[in-house]
């Protein structure tokens, strides 16, 4: 029994599969083969889109291009009031700062010794004139004896010249009288002009003498505004300056501006004063003058300030925002952005910066499109994206008029 099924078990067995059971096997086999071999493949990456950046036009336009000079307010008249008298101060009778009319009562000075020096002096007047009477009523007795000759010359004589002594005695009396009433007068001090009157240095009780500055008035307005131009610049406007001085404002002299030191424009333009009669060596600059109007009595003398004032104008000149322009070791490009929206990096010469735009003297054409943000992104030759920058909105092009 065992033999039998041990031969049974060596005989070979062939199994069948059917046709229709290989066929779906198959097309699992290709189906698997093809995903095999297309994640076999590397993937392509996607295409970056061009960068987006911000362009304005070109813009051709008149361009005034500003001088500044660094100056010093000063006001129009500065008095130094100074007692002509000396004494003790009894009173300040205007407040610190304040602002004084002209003949206006500033300080009284004790005034006592200067009525007692009148008061002697109009008695010494007053004794003069007595000898004066007694001296004609002689000449008057004299003049008829003589005559008769009663009376010798000689005492003719010695009545004429005792009359005349009196005579400059009473007009030096006379003279020490009207000194006595000055020196009484000055012992009230009076401002000499209108305008703000200082703090004073001095107080009440203080011994003043004729050397003593009691305070100081200025005119402010209008308002005098030093600076200094160097000789070049002299030179330069010397024929407008020399027919200023004679014919007084031309119709064509530019305004004057005013930068205060937190960087605000005075809001009063000013106008061209005059120059000084030479040059300081030592700096090569010669002082100039302009007047401003300051009715509200803003400005006060010693500010710091710079004067501004348009010099001459670029006409048809052509202006790109100052962002647009980059520099490199004396440098300067630009990134044009053609009518295909690729950029071309350009080499321009830059001439003047004018109230953050940037007049380039030659690489430019009018219309033109200039990268003005998004310079990082661009390279020569490449397209972009470009958008209009709204910041940078120029005013409409002027025509281009050659001076």
């Amino acid at each position: 029994m065992n033999m039998a099924r041990l031969a049974t078990s060596r005989i070979p067995v062939r199994y069948s599969v059917s046709p229709k059971r290989w066929l779906p096997c198959a097309a699992m086999l290709a189906t698997l083969a093809i995903c095999l071999g297309s994640a076999c493949k590397r993937a392509e990456p996607p295409t970056a889109p061009p960068p987006e950046v911000l362009v304005t036009d070109v813009v051709q336009k008149d361009v005034p291009i500003y001088g500044e000079w660094v100056g010093t307010t000063v006001g129009f008249v500065n008095a130094q009031v100074m007692p002509r008298v000396q004494g003790y101060l009894l009173k300040q009778d205007y407040q610190d700062g304040a602002y004084v009319k002209a003949d206006e009562l500033l300080f009284e000075i004790d005034d006592r010794p200067y009525k007692a020096a009148l008061d002697q002096a109009l008695g010494d007047l007053a004794q003069q004139q007595a000898t004066l009477r007694k001296n004609q009523l002689d000449l008057a007795k004299y003049k008829p004896l003589a005559a008769q000759g009663a009376a010798t010359k000689q005492e003719l004589d010695d009545a004429v010249q005792a009359t005349h002594a009196s005579e400059a005695q009473v007009k030096g009396a006379e003279a020490a009288v009207e000194n006595a009433r000055l020196n009484l007068a000055w012992t009230k001090v009076y401002s000499p002009i209108e305008g703000i009157a200082g703090i004073a240095p001095v107080q009440v009780g203080d011994l003043v003498t004729p050397s003593t500055v009691l305070t100081n008035v200025s005119q402010v307005d209008p308002m005098k505004v030093t600076f200094p131009i160097t000789e070049r610049e002299y030179l330069r406007y010397a024929d407008r300056i020399r027919e200023h001085q004679e014919k007084g404002r031309a119709r064509n002299e530019p305004d004057l501006e005013l930068i205060l030191a937190d960087a605000s424009t005075y809001p009063h333009p000013g106008r061209f004063y005059v120059a000084n009669r030479q040059v300081d060596q030592q700096t090569g600059t010669i002082l100039m003058q302009a007047l401003f109007p300051n009715p509200d009595a803003i400005l006060r003398p010693g500010l710091y300030a710079k004067v501004r004032a348009a010099t001459e104008t670029f006409h048809g000149a052509l202006v790109v925002p100052q962002r647009a322009v980059q520099e490199t070791q004396g440098v300067y490009q630009v990134a044009v952005v053609g009518s295909d929206d690729k950029v071309t990096l350009r080499t321009v010469k830059a001439g003047e910066q004018v109230d953050g735009l940037w007049v380039i003297d030659k690489g430019l054409e009018p219309g033109e499109r200039v990268v003005t943000q998004g310079l990082q992104k661009v390279k020569d030759g490449i397209p972009v994206s470009p958008k209009p920058d709204t910041s940078t909105a120029a005013p409409p092009a002027a025509p281009a008029v050659r001076g």
